[in-house]
């Protein structure tokens, strides 16, 4: 079988994951799925290959412009395994809209995987997560996918959690600046999977665009985009009952 990665990871959390899931069959054809504007349509594929295919959940949904690259590809009949990342809080209904969503290209959807990974923002919450647990908890679910991938047979409908309609889409409002000493290199535009950081003058940032990923944060070379602290702690506070004690790693068959 032919195997590859599709994933929109603006902080690189959820890349993790679908490559521990995706290593276990080999060495997967990678494709990244947070670039803006870029011609995803080109990709196509065909009964026999596998994707695994993952999304961080933004506030119990799939973040809006990953939707709207991920839908762009042909499956054509293909196997997939869905896979959504969330930050120790809840997924709701990022997992079934993911499912949903990949169905509607022609995937055949086998598999479904909720992991915890580290928040992208509030970093106390899911901090180090994967760490070594999840790293064998998600291999062994691997394990468990590769048997039902080759066993077509058994590809009947299975449950996944989530609500249709969908709950209201929403980000935490908290769009990063570059302060005084940014050097203006212009890395931060470039990789803005909204478009929301100006290219002409990188410290410029369109808020209405912009949400709320952290790539920018997360690339910066000399760490001068940030978020306003305040904003982060009171933020925390709001979400520290949800996120307190340890969510475990989920799989759907």
């Amino acid at each position: 079988m032919n195997v590859y990665t599709m994933y929109f990871s603006p902080t690189g959390g959820t890349k993790r994951v679908v490559d521990i899931l995706a290593g276990e069959f080999g060495t997967p054809v990678e494709m990244d799925f947070s670039a803006f504007n870029k011609n995803y349509g080109i990709y196509r594929f065909e009964p026999g290959d596998v994707c695994f295919i993952g999304v961080p959940s933004f506030g119990g949904r799939v973040p809006d412009a990953a939707l709207k690259n991920l839908t762009k590809v042909q499956a054509h009949g293909a196997a997939a395994v869905v896979v959504v990342a969330y930050g120790n809080r809840a997924y709701e209904d990022t997992l079934l809209e993911l499912r949903k969503a990949m169905e509607g290209c022609g995937f055949k959807v086998v598999a479904a995987v909720a992991a915890v990974t580290e928040h992208s923002i509030m970093h106390q919450y899911g901090a180090g997560r994967p760490e070594r647990k999840d790293i064998q908890d998600l291999k062994a679910m691997a394990g468990r996918i590769r048997k039902k991938l080759l066993r077509p047979d058994s590809w009947k409908d299975f449950f996944v959690p989530g609500r249709y309609p969908y709950k209201e889409y929403h980000t935490i409002p908290m769009v990063p600046k570059a302060d005084k000493t940014c050097r203006k290199c212009g890395l931060c535009a470039e990789q803005c999977p909204a478009a929301a950081i100006s290219k002409a003058d990188p410290q410029k940032t369109d808020t209405e665009k912009c949400i709320s990923c952290m790539r920018c944060v997360s690339i910066c070379p000399e760490h001068r985009r940030k978020i306003n602290k305040v904003m982060v702690f009171a933020a925390s506070m709001k979400l520290r009952k949800a996120c307190l004690g340890r969510k475990d790693n989920q799989l759907f068959l």
